[in-house]
């Protein structure tokens, strides 16, 4: 069946618009409905369970349009990688092909700098590991790499990048 990518493209920028939207909490396993397409594509669908998903510091957004969740990120308390006590990683981030490069993304990412935020009084860090391609998408919301770049196997090159509060 052809389907004309203008149209479904412009279609899917409509929807984003003008329907009703919502950032909720989700479970770690809704995250898979977006995670498993656009993060984990061809491999097994167990591949979507990260490591912390579980955990009560752990929090799962998802980005709905009308009944239809179509992005998801998820917020660690991760203390591991830079010298100060509170440190929260954004994790999973993804956005469905079809709806990125419309704002969901960005949305998403301020939604749990926001949620982050509620639940501190003190200094904190945001850091993340971003694929190569969405390296220049964090930049452009305020998060500055550190170190070299580094591959994840079967994933490929990212790069740490981080934003201090």
């Amino acid at each position: 069946m052809f389907v004309n990518t203008y149209y479904l493209e412009r279609y899917n920028f409509l929807c984003a618009k003008f329907f009703k939207t919502l950032i909720k909490k989700i479970t770690h396993l809704q995250t898979y409905i977006v995670r498993h397409p656009i993060l984990r594509a061809g491999k097994p669908i167990n591949t979507c369970a990260f490591h912390g998903d579980e955990l009560n510091t752990t929090v799962h957004f998802g980005y709905y349009i009308q009944e239809n969740l179509v992005g998801v990120i998820s917020v660690f308390k991760n203390s591991s990688i830079f010298p100060l006590e509170n440190q929260y990683q954004i994790r999973g981030m993804a956005v469905l092909t079809a709806l990125q490069n419309q704002g969901i993304g960005q949305k998403l990412v301020n939604f749990a700098e926001q949620h982050i935020a509620q639940h501190n009084s003190k200094p904190y860090i945001i850091w993340l590991n971003a694929r190569q391609n969405a390296v220049s998408f964090y930049k452009k919301l305020g998060y500055y790499i550190h170190g070299d770049e580094f591959e994840i196997e079967s994933i490929g090159i990212h790069s740490l990048m981080y934003k201090q509060k």
